[in-house]
């Protein structure tokens, strides 16, 4: 199918990402930083899965930039 998430998963991660700035490219350090804050173990890891997508994306940009 693909890389689909849902709403929730994008307007959580998005709003985590305009509120802190610790989150990295690494999918287990975004885990951690987020673990109290989701119901579910599958919500967390999606989210932190996104995230790490969102982060390593912005640095290809930035890198492409710079070139």
């Amino acid at each position: 199918m693909g890389r689909i998430k849902s709403k929730l998963v994008k307007r959580t991660s998005i709003a985590l990402l305009k509120e802190e700035n610790r989150f990295t490219s690494k999918f287990e350090e975004n885990k951690e930083l987020i673990k109290g804050l989701t119901p579910s173990k599958k919500v967390r890891n999606q989210i932190a899965g996104y995230i790490a997508r969102r982060k390593k994306a912005e640095l290809k940009g930035q890198k492409s930039n710079i070139q």
